[in-house]
């Protein structure tokens, strides 16, 4: 919570703390701004220049889904993340890391597996996505590399049982600089197969990604 300022604006940056939380939790919505602004809408607060930061709204997310999704919420988690293992077995070969909500422990119902894949060209991985019988839909994402620098990323996404999984791809390079978090700006932090491999229990079932 931001120090100074008056009582009033401090509970009501609480309260915008939360509801944004809550609009993450349980309305699909993924992008911080998005849910501060519904909150201030929401509260009558629309022109409050009191803003959460998001981390404190990450921080209340994982409090909210701690308290009113428990183990419904862990277990969600639990099967996104191996999800997300057998998908960077399967891309094994373009380096897989794992990025987002299902790595931070933050994910809920309507998350999806984010993975950073590295490649000479995007081409490369749509053509072993077609090779392996694969439907995808390709796209583009905007993504903030420096304190001033956004760039263009491909994108392929695709649906393995229940969960969508998301590739951005970057040239090898791209393995270096990671692009910035939404949260808090600094350099999103990325998995390997390894530290996801220690998120899970060693008994966990692999139920096989092709």
């Amino acid at each position: 919570m931001a120090k100074g300022g008056s009582t009033k604006d401090q509970r009501m940056r609480q309260r915008l703390t939360l509801e944004a939380a809550r609009i993450l939790a349980e309305e699909g919505v993924k992008d911080y701004y998005l849910a501060k602004r519904k909150a201030a809408d929401r509260l009558g607060a629309p022109s409050t220049q009191n803003m959460p930061r998001n981390q404190e709204i990450q921080d209340a997310l994982i409090e909210y889904q701690r308290l009113f999704k428990g183990d419904e919420q862990q277990a969600h988690l639990r099967h996104l993340r191996v999800t997300a293992l057998e998908a960077m077995r399967f891309f094994r070969t373009f380096r897989p890391k794992l990025v987002g909500p299902v790595l931070d422990g933050s994910a809920g119902e309507w998350s999806e597996v984010l993975l950073h894949l590295f490649a000479d060209t995007a081409e490369e991985v749509a053509i072993f996505l077609m090779d392996e019988g694969i439907p995808f839909e390709p796209s583009e994402r905007r993504l903030r590399m420096d304190r001033d620098v956004w760039e263009f990323f491909p994108v392929y996404r695709f649906v393995a049982g229940d969960v969508t999984v998301d590739l951005t791809v970057f040239t090898h390079a791209g393995r270096r600089q990671p692009p910035r978090s939404q949260v808090d700006g600094q350099p999103m932090e990325r998995a390997g197969l390894s530290v996801v491999e220690r998120l899970l229990e060693p008994s966990e079932p692999l139920t096989g990604f092709s």
